[in-house]
């Protein structure tokens, strides 16, 4: 069984989009998506600097743009798709919910709101690493802080006010380390409830099917197959936890066998090695992880074999 994974907000790094470009027909492609999210994304994926794409109305359409190009080349049907945070809109292109041009027009619309709303409050995100998950949970509760992103393997993001990120660093829970995390706002907490008012109006504008592959929700684990219910899951999710431990888990209890993580890969990949020891992963990176993935899909035996070959 293959699954292909697409990252969230925080695996942008400068100039990652370039080696993708000089592939052809992958400029072009780009452009149209700039013109849908309003954005210059190749030069944003290329020229820009880190604090640029830092920018969540910048990296957010940034992201969602290079797993589609990259899953374009990669050229395979998975057996199931899954996104953390921002990368679930990719899925949700990659599932045949959202065509490429609505789901840019989407993913902008969402990065544009939530850098909005993060600007209200001084808010931030921090990674809480090790430690017993309940005591984490509850530690973070008792200093008002919401466990946005509950990853597995031994991570959990807390997320809230500068003063609560203060407080949490001056005293972690039992057996942890706290690492403050480099991204403009509380995401996935009820500080981005405007964002949720904006992508709700945005919604009925959408031309949306249901899923032709298996879609694996990061709100609960669960696999959805109405078009409707991955639209609204994605709406809500702004201010919801993801749950990226329970997909995990859903991967398990289906016999996964093999992950690919479509660019700008390895943060799943990570997790995923220390959370399904066994299953086979390949990260991509560049257009030079492209052989090594569809080896592994040949490999594996996995839906998106035959595919693979072809092309």
């Amino acid at each position: 069984m293959l699954v292909l994974v697409a990252p969230g907000q925080g695996a942008q790094t400068p100039g990652f989009l370039a080696p993708w470009l000089e592939l052809p027909g992958t400029a072009d492609r780009l452009e149209s998506w700039s013109a849908a999210a309003g954005l210059d994304l190749a030069h944003f994926g290329t020229k820009a600097d880190a604090d640029e794409i830092r920018d969540t109305k910048v990296a957010q359409p940034l992201l969602v743009a290079a797993g589609l190009l990259s899953a374009a080349e990669l050229g395979v049907v998975p057996d199931t798709v899954a996104g953390h945070s921002v990368g679930e809109i990719t899925a949700a292109s990659l599932a045949g919910v959202l065509s490429d041009q609505d789901a840019m027009t989407f993913v902008a619309t969402r990065g544009r709101a939530m850098a909005e709303a993060a600007a209200v409050t001084q808010t931030g995100m921090s990674a809480v690493l090790g430690g017993d998950p309940d005591e984490v949970v509850a530690h973070l509760s008792g200093l008002g802080l919401t466990p946005a992103n509950i990853n597995g393997a031994g991570q959990i993001v807390a997320a809230g006010t500068a003063e609560q990120l203060a407080a949490l660093a001056a005293d972690k829970p039992a057996k942890t380390k706290v690492i403050a995390l480099k991204v403009a706002g509380a995401f996935h907490t009820a500080h981005m409830a405007p964002a949720v008012a904006e992508l709700e109006a945005l919604a009925p504008s959408l031309t949306v099917s249901d899923p032709k592959l298996p879609y694996v929700s990061n709100a609960d684990g669960q696999e959805v197959d109405s078009g409707t219910d991955v639209v609204r899951r994605l709406v809500a999710q702004v201010s919801n936890p993801v749950r990226w431990d329970l997909c995990m888990e859903t991967f398990k209890a289906r016999g996964v066998t093999a992950i690919i993580e479509v660019s700008p890969g390895g943060t799943l990949v990570g997790l995923a090695k220390r959370a399904l020891p066994g299953v086979r992963t390949v990260a991509l990176k560049t257009p030079a992880d492209l052989d090594a993935a569809r080896a592994l899909v040949a490999e594996t035996g996995a839906a998106g074999a035959a595919q693979a070959e072809a092309e």
